[in-house]
């Protein structure tokens, strides 16, 4: 009897010893990015996470915004591993205060700009700016988002924004511009392709890359993440052909 006891206790032990060996291999194999990603980008990387999940043990979590606010954010310490701009100066402020890894920018992906209406037929080209029947026109805030500052840069080029600057209503940032002519609350948006790209409703017109400067989106490991082997793999993955082909049918280029 002592002996099957003794037997039964060994046998506990290294059961319970084999389950804690086997939960901190898990532990070790798997972990989680906190990623904050500019809000432009949100349905590509919503499926750019999926795929990444599936292609690898970790798992992704996203943040979205502007890019002014979470980089604010960032300054004031938020747990981020990853930051994922919509352009290349924030990510460069970035690293340059010390909050991410050194030679770990990059630019994942370009965006760009186009005119868009939930009406099928008010816009045809860029004379849609001076139709009588425009009250409001969204557009991200420029101080906050790059896709907002290229907004501003297209309506001077074309001439338009004396004439439309009292009418032009600010989203926090390019989805909440987008929000704005989704519902009703502006007749058209400048925002980003992204967001119209998979629609079939409602007409736009892509603007003209030499309309306003590239925007180009930059990525960096921030110095949370330099441990964290998701975080590592989730900055790789976005160099990943699976990645790239991602992008194409969201409406964004390559930063190759």
């Amino acid at each position: 009897m002592v002996c099957r006891r003794i037997v039964s206790a060994v046998m506990a032990m290294t059961l319970a010893l084999l389950c804690g060996i086997s939960a901190i291999a898990a532990t070790a194999e798997t972990s989680e990015a906190r990623v904050a990603v500019a809000a432009n980008f949100r349905e590509a990387a919503m499926e750019t996470g999926r795929e990444f999940e599936r292609a690898t043990s970790h798992r992704v979590v996203f943040s979205f915004g502007s890019t002014g606010q979470l980089f604010a954010q960032i300054l004031q310490g938020a747990p981020f591993d990853v930051f994922l701009a919509a352009d290349q100066i924030r990510p460069g402020e970035v690293v340059e205060q010390g909050l991410a890894v050194d030679d770990s920018q990059f630019t994942y992906a370009v965006g760009r700009l186009v005119l868009y209406s939930a009406d099928p037929a008010f816009v045809t080209g860029p004379h849609a700016l001076a139709d009588r029947r425009l009250l409001k026109l969204a557009i991200a805030e420029p101080a906050l988002a790059p896709y907002g500052f290229a907004a501003l840069e297209v309506l001077r080029r074309l001439g338009r924004h004396k004439q439309l600057r009292d009418r032009i209503v600010h989203g926090l940032n390019v989805a909440q511009a987008f929000q704005f002519v989704q519902t009703g609350n502006a007749e058209l948006g400048l925002v980003a392709l992204s967001q119209v790209v998979l629609l079939r409703s409602g007409s736009r017109w892509v603007v003209p890359e030499e309309l306003h400067s590239p925007i180009a989106q930059d990525g960096v490991l921030l110095e949370r993440g330099s441990d964290n082997p998701a975080a590592k793999a989730f900055c790789d993955f976005l160099d990943s052909s699976a990645a790239d082909a991602i992008l194409a049918r969201y409406g964004y280029e390559s930063g190759k």
